[in-house]
């Protein structure tokens, strides 16, 4: 779970690190101005939708086995038992 949390954080900061990388390499000054005057609301709004896509191909592709009952982990005997599909 915290390897898909982080992984969708990535992606919404992403256009974010690249504006700043746009704007050393454009040699403009990373003054808390140049952040004012940028595009923030398309770089929340790009960000959102790469992890919009991400969710959507998420849902899509990682799917249980079919005609398969998800078992979850338990303590049985003593002896964790992890969780299965049977």
């Amino acid at each position: 779970m915290v390897r898909v949390i982080f992984t969708h954080l990535v992606l919404f900061l992403l256009p974010f690190a690249f504006y700043a990388l746009w704007l050393w390499v454009s040699k403009k000054e990373q003054t808390s101005e140049n952040w004012r005057k940028g595009p923030i609301a398309w770089l929340v709004i790009v960000g959102a939708v790469l992890v919009s896509i991400s969710l959507g191909l998420m849902a899509s592709f990682d799917k249980s086995p079919e005609g398969l009952e998800y078992r979850p982990a338990e303590i049985r005997d003593g002896v964790f038992v992890p969780g299965r599909f049977e």
